[in-house]
């Protein structure tokens, strides 16, 4: 395997790779570190039928280097059919720090299928070959992980912002695709994520073919053994009262304050009675 230099002009991505290329502080930082250091470590990558080469290994090194303005890169040719290529897509991106659940869940749901492709899964059981796909995560997680691209995109999406836990967004992969989008405008319109006891009697309901919309709503807007009453601001209507660029935390904190204070003088004044 040697080392060339190429256009980046020449470089393709690979078709369906489950991780995104984010323009973040990160990629500020990687964009900054090329443009004094070059790429220490050149792409990885393989020939195309049509011209050119896909990227096996290196995505975001070849945007930064975009962003940086470098037209040509190092590059190492390797020679591998499109199982190998994928195996190694999937094992070069996960040590990566911030990698999305949906990230994670269609990754291994590529590298699962591949290694089925290749004959290496073949005398064993699925659980067995689920536990070789990654080093430091169970066969169980794997599972748990794959179930995740069941899900309609949005309901990812809020797994990804941490808006819905993976325990319950994993029993509400086994709803079918209308019961998902029916849920998903519950979430919505009562501003609410299920937890887990409710994924779980929405996942038995809808094997009896019993999970309506109006079931839905009523078990999304049942009140939850640890549920408080909560009065509840959009953030939108808040912004107006702070400065510019203040997060939800940063404005919660400011109105306890102000909450505090406001009861400290409702106390003296009642004690001047």
């Amino acid at each position: 395997m040697s080392e060339i230099i190429v256009k980046i002009s020449e470089l393709h991505e690979f078709k369906g790779n489950p991780y995104n290329v984010r323009d973040d502080e990160e990629m500020e930082e990687l964009t900054e570190s090329i443009k004094q250091y070059g790429i220490i470590e050149p792409l990885i990558v393989r020939e195309r039928k049509e011209g050119g080469y896909e990227i096996i290994s290196g995505h975001r090194r070849k945007y930064a280097c975009e962003k940086a303005g470098i037209e040509q890169v190092p590059v190492f040719i390797r020679e591998m059919d499109k199982n190998m290529a994928i195996i190694t897509l999937v094992d070069s991106n996960l040590q990566r720090k911030n990698i999305l659940p949906s990230e994670r869940a269609f990754a291994y749901k590529m590298k699962l299928e591949a290694e089925k492709h290749q004959g290496k899964t073949c005398g064993h059981d699925v659980h067995k070959s689920r536990d070789n796909i990654a080093e430091d995560i169970s066969g169980r997680q794997i599972q748990r992980y794959i179930r995740l691209t069941e899900l309609i995109k949005p309901l990812l999406q809020l797994v990804d912002e941490n808006k819905m836990a993976m325990t319950p967004a994993v029993e509400i992969s086994y709803l079918k695709e209308q019961e998902q989008k029916d849920l998903l405008e519950t979430i919505q319109s009562e501003e609410c994520t299920p937890s887990y006891s409710q994924a779980i009697r929405m996942k038995e309901l809808s094997k009896q073919n019993m999970l309506g919309m109006d079931t839905i709503f009523s078990i999304m807007t049942e009140q939850k053994p640890n549920q408080r009453e909560q009065i509840k601001f959009k953030v939108d209507k808040l912004k107006d009262y702070f400065p510019k660029g203040y997060t939800s935390s940063q404005m919660q904190d400011i109105i306890e304050k102000l909450l505090k204070q406001y009861k400290q003088k409702w106390k003296n004044k009642e004690l001047t009675r």
